[in-house]
């Protein structure tokens, strides 16, 4: 389970991964810096590693929240949200190298490629509402059901 904090007015996100099956909690404050060229190409991420106290502190911050559900299937992590996005599945696959990522084909699946669509990356998707999602999947032309 991961709970994302976007503070607001910033490129930072606050995160807290409760990871049962290893028994404990991840805390990590991340900066993300989209690559300046289009593709599966990673920019820069810079990761710190938080304290429960330091994590508190920062968490009384303004933030605009996200949840989902991770799970791993390398290469990929796959995200199933919760709340507003309730019903949306993204997968991410992660290399060390930009040619492992150029050179990557996605699982037959896999529905459509949105990496260069930076509406579905978590700090534009905290902002959004189900309507305006299902407006952006008609554009991919996926018209699922809007939830009861």
């Amino acid at each position: 389970m991961i709970t994302d904090r976007y503070l607001v007015g910033t490129r930072l996100r606050l995160r807290r991964a409760e990871r049962p099956d290893a028994g404990g909690c991840e805390l990590k404050l991340t900066q993300k810096v989209p690559a300046d060229r289009p593709g599966a190409v990673q920019g820069l991420i810079t990761k710190t590693y938080l304290s429960p106290a330091e994590y508190d502190l920062l968490a009384s911050l303004p933030a605009a929240v996200l949840t989902k559900t991770r799970f791993s299937v390398p290469p990929l992590g796959v995200d199933v949200f919760g709340g507003p996005l309730q019903g949306l599945v993204l997968a991410e696959a992660e290399f060390t190298s930009d040619e492992e990522a150029l050179a990557f084909v996605p699982p037959t699946e896999c529905v459509v490629e949105v990496t260069d669509d930076a509406r579905f990356t978590g700090g534009r998707l905290v902002g959004t509402s189900q309507q305006e999602l299902m407006t952006w999947l008609a554009e991919y032309g996926i018209r699922p059901e809007a939830p009861q």
